[in-house]
């Protein structure tokens, strides 16, 4: 059973809802593959450490403890800080220390093409992960000039995959609902989400069961209101229990050549 998480800056703390939920309710997760903000949730989770204090360092994020602002022509700014972030918070420096087998996404940007690191240091890959294009500079590493994996791989499934899933739950983070932007952050973020609506079908049929969290009424960045973000995934999770433990049957076993994929979307 492996989990692929999307990208979604604040509204990647619904990741740990719906990852407590199936914790809880006594679904496996023997995998995680995470896109930018689904990259840190996974991180946080797979570390091993109790839940509570994974939410309480969620709510105590800001900008500044991932981002300085400092122009460039490749970027607004740089995320740097967050390469010591696993470490400093989580006691994680590398893939092998954590409890669940993760793959980071990320984009290579000469290429095109999703590159998943699964081995070695987290710090720059979940950094590179987490480059969103126009906002924070390109992340070089191991001979790959990367930016955010939601580029090429909005909703990981693929990664899961690799590290070995049979049955894939897809998690995805709508972006907030916006009348007018009122920032650079905004126009970038809002051409970015109507780019990957349009890119919607490929991680779909690849996945079993697609979970959306309600989360279009919060802002990018509004950590502050991170019990309601859990809140919001462990109501989607909820939903979706049935049909994944359905899956999870096996008189159940998902047939992908032919079985239909099945969708849940937590409402108010």
């Amino acid at each position: 059973m492996g989990l692929a998480l999307s990208g979604g800056f604040a509204r990647g703390i619904a990741h740990l809802g719906v990852l407590r939920c199936l914790q809880e309710h006594g679904v496996p997760i023997d995998c995680i593959s995470g896109t930018s903000a689904g990259a840190l949730a996974g991180v946080a989770f797979a570390s091993g450490l109790p839940f509570d204090y994974i939410v309480r360092e969620a709510g105590a994020i800001r900008f500044g403890n991932f981002g300085q602002w400092r122009f460039s022509h490749m970027g607004l700014a740089s995320n740097r800080r967050l390469e010591s972030y696993p470490r400093d918070h989580f006691g994680i420096t590398n893939f092998e220390d954590l409890k669940i087998p993760l793959a980071i996404s990320a984009t290579d940007l000469i290429t095109g093409h999703p590159v998943f690191f699964t081995t070695g240091p987290v710090g720059p890959p979940l950094r590179a992960s987490c480059a969103y294009p126009g906002l924070f500079q390109p992340v070089e590493y191991q001979g790959h000039l990367l930016v955010d994996g939601f580029v090429s791989a909005a909703v990981p499934v693929e990664g899961v995959r690799l590290l070995g899933a049979t049955v894939v739950i897809a998690v995805f983070l709508e972006a907030e609902k916006m009348d007018r932007p009122h920032s650079i952050v905004d126009v970038i973020g809002r051409s970015f989400s109507l780019v990957r609506l349009q890119a919607d079908a490929a991680w779909r049929t690849r996945a079993d069961v697609v979970v959306l969290p309600t989360v279009h009424e919060f802002a990018w960045d509004d950590f502050a209101r991170t019990a309601d973000l859990v809140a919001a995934g462990e109501r989607a999770a909820l939903e979706a229990l049935p049909r994944i433990q359905a899956i999870l049957q096996p008189s159940a076993a998902p047939d992908h050549t032919q079985s239909s994929k099945s969708t849940s979307t937590a409402n108010d």
